[in-house]
């Protein structure tokens, strides 16, 4: 049977990232920031720029792909492509977009990126100011919904009803991402702690997220490497071998209106055997979590979706001291993340979770040997990578 796996076949060898800036902060262009972040990453893998063939990104990213080209000198561009969709469900999807380029040899050395300045273009979440509302949006936006917290709200608030839960599950989603945010000089959040009064006093921005519950706003840019296994063996970092990564959307999941058939989802039910199948491991396998917080709710699907815990055991298992790094039981979210390091579409997560194989992360979890990420829950399509440390474990 012919081999059609990605599993071990390449690796991450190189990330890089600006600082990351308030919303509308930032000094330099878009454009700029994602060539600082390629060059950064290529500094890291200790490579030329000049040696990268192909860019991947997702999220409708503005920067072109030969444009970034022509501006780094690039002799042959083999390879560019982008993951359809909003939000940071491409994530790790661009990630495995990048490692099947390599691996079926279309490119050799590719960069995954994301260049966000919302700052300087529209931005995310704001309702549009029209006359009219056409298409899903005359379904919703008449009656005021009309931003991603109150369309994701209505899906996590069934998940809550449907299964009992308490909002002590998602505190402790955010009071985790402070606390590691807290040990990390990058975060945007750094110095600025969170306490559970803190939480519950916040504002509601729509039940049931408080303020903290929200995603932060962020202008910058990151960058990986990605390359063949055979390659990074020799490279100057660890490699983080790409032990899964795979995208897609259940039935109907992009229904117009609120009208899925699944609504009380994260949109993994499908994606997620897939991923462990590729990888050859369970939940029990995975050393820590990097969970893209659009909103702690999604956080909470995506978790049960995964296999980490079934949602009657919500209650129970969402304590922060089962999320931190140092003894947790599932160690999440350790720079941070969207809620506390920053939002940069959750391509800094896929950082941090190659920081943790590397050994190098702020809050590091002892003897890690996969590391997996999970991109975009709520939104259609999702995506899902592991890493480790070794190419066959």
């Amino acid at each position: 049977m012919v081999d059609r796996t990605l599993r071990g076949k390449t690796a991450i060898i190189g990330v890089g990232e600006t600082r990351y800036y308030k919303r509308g902060d930032a000094p330099d262009p878009e454009f700029k920031m994602a060539l600082e972040a390629i060059l950064l990453a290529c500094e890291d893998a200790g490579i030329d720029a000049r040696e990268v063939d192909g860019f991947v990104s997702y999220s409708n990213d503005r920067n072109d792909p030969p444009r970034i080209a022509a501006a780094l000198g690039l002799p042959d561009l083999r390879c560019s492509t982008m993951v359809w969709g909003g939000g940071g469900g491409g994530g790790s999807g661009a990630v495995a977009n990048a490692a099947a380029a390599v691996a079926t040899g279309l490119a050799d050395t590719v960069v995954v990126f994301r260049g966000l300045a919302q700052g300087q273009f529209r931005r995310y979440g704001q309702g549009a100011r029209t006359q009219t509302a056409s298409g899903a949006g005359a379904f919703t936006a008449p009656y005021g919904l009309m931003s991603p917290a109150q369309s994701f709200a209505m899906r996590v608030r069934r998940f809550i009803w449907e299964h009992h839960i308490g909002q002590e599950a998602l505190r402790a989603i955010a009071l985790t991402s402070y606390a590691h945010a807290q040990r990390n000089p990058r975060a945007v959040m750094y110095g600025r702690p969170l306490t559970s009064e803190g939480y519950d006093d916040s504002r509601w921005i729509v039940e049931p997220f408080h303020l903290y519950d929200c995603c932060l706003e962020n202008d910058g840019a990151a960058a990986v490497i990605v390359t063949s296994a055979e390659r990074a063996k020799d490279m100057k970092q660890k490699p983080a071998y790409v032990l899964a990564a795979v995208q897609g959307s259940a039935y109907r999941q992009a229904a117009t209106a609120h009208n899925a058939p699944d609504y009380a989802t994260s949109n993994f039910k499908t994606l997620a055997p897939r991923l462990y199948a590729m990888a050859g491991i369970e939940p029990q396998d995975v050393d820590v979590l990097q969970c893209y917080e659009n909103f702690t709710g999604g956080v909470m699907m995506s978790i049960v979706e995964h296999g980490f815990c079934r949602p009657q055991e919500v209650n129970e298992f969402f304590t922060p001291a089962n999320f931190f790094f140092d003894g947790g039981r599932l160690p999440l979210n350790t720079s941070g993340g969207n809620l506390a390091e920053c939002y940069m579409h959750g391509l800094e997560l896929v950082i941090e979770a190659v920081r943790q194989i590397r050994g190098t992360s702020s809050c590091q979890v002892p003897d890690v040997k996969i590391s997996m990420v999970v991109s975009g829950p709520m939104v259609q399509p999702v995506s899902s990578s592991i890493y480790c440390a070794e190419p066959n474990p």
